[in-house]
């Protein structure tokens, strides 16, 4: 069990002055099984917004805000506490499901969301051509572990290559991107071969030796969660399943369902764009 403090910060410095916005803010995490959420807060500045939250179709805590004052910059901080228990059970041969069952219209009814390509998964032709070959003859769980491995010795994790509106088949091309592109290939892999797989958003404590109490520069990132009987996890970045020092704050089909911050807007004319998250291990 691990306790973490996360402050979440995104400011906008608009070039003109914006009359009007709204926005939502995807930056709480979830209760769920596997983690509990102590405290949580989301401050924006300037405070004349008018804010009310709701949980999207996928079960995301989104807090909306409309702003209809004039303002030249935004700011939204998100702070929470949260405690994370989380276990990856060994996969037993007896609760792995086999090809006949995900291929059952009461599993693909089940998994309707997460079976379809979405706009960011699909692999494209090429790799569609190649998986056959890596996951020949193996069940279910097998086959989403070899396409793990596989792409492990393709892709590479690379900054500043890719951008939000980059699919899995752009990725692939390059043979490099971020957590969320290899999250996407993957996801577009396992759904090729009728694994259902969904994508996960949150933010991850990247120095495990870090001290109780210690501050570090925490990152915003993606896995994905697949399903062979029982949803499991997996963090291509990092080649591991989700931990302890992972935080789960949303599940989509794809990166579009799950954006920590979107909105529309009059004015503005461009603006910079800053982002930072620190977390702190607190036990």
């Amino acid at each position: 069990m691990t306790r973490l403090s996360i402050i979440h910060k995104t400011a906008y410095k608009y070039n003109r002055r914006v009359t009007l916005s709204y926005n939502e803010a995807r930056m709480t995490p979830l209760t769920d099984p596997q983690q509990v959420v102590l405290e949580s807060s989301l401050k924006i500045t300037p405070s004349q917004a008018a804010v009310s939250t709701y949980r999207d179709y996928w079960g995301t805590r989104v807090t909306a805000f409309d702003m209809q004052v004039p303002h030249e910059r935004l700011e939204v901080v998100a702070t929470t506490t949260v405690e994370v228990h989380r276990v990856e059970r060994v996969a037993l041969d007896e609760e792995i499901v086999g090809w006949d069952v995900l291929a059952s219209d009461e599993v693909r009814d089940r998994f309707s969301d997460w079976i379809p390509q979405s706009q960011l998964s699909g692999p494209g032709d090429e790799v569609l051509g190649i998986l056959p070959g890596v996951v020949e003859g193996k069940n279910p769980h097998e086959t989403a572990m070899a396409v793990f491995e596989w792409m492990r010795g393709e892709m590479s994790y690379v900054k500043g290559t890719t951008g939000v509106t980059t699919n899995a088949e752009q990725a692939w091309n390059q043979r490099q991107g971020v957590c969320q592109d290899l999250a996407h290939l993957a996801i577009g892999s396992l759904r090729s071969r009728g694994i259902p797989a969904r994508y996960v958003s949150g933010y991850i404590h990247p120095r495990p030796s870090a001290e109780i109490g210690e501050t570090v520069a925490g990152q915003s990132h993606a896995w994905l969660e697949w399903w062979d009987g029982e949803w499991r996890s997996w963090d291509p970045t990092n080649h591991k399943p989700a931990g302890d020092l992972h935080v789960t704050v949303a599940r989509g089909r794809d990166y579009r369902d799950v954006p920590p911050l979107k909105g529309i807007l009059s004015g503005g004319g461009g603006s910079g764009l800053t982002v930072s998250v620190e977390i702190t291990r607190l036990t």
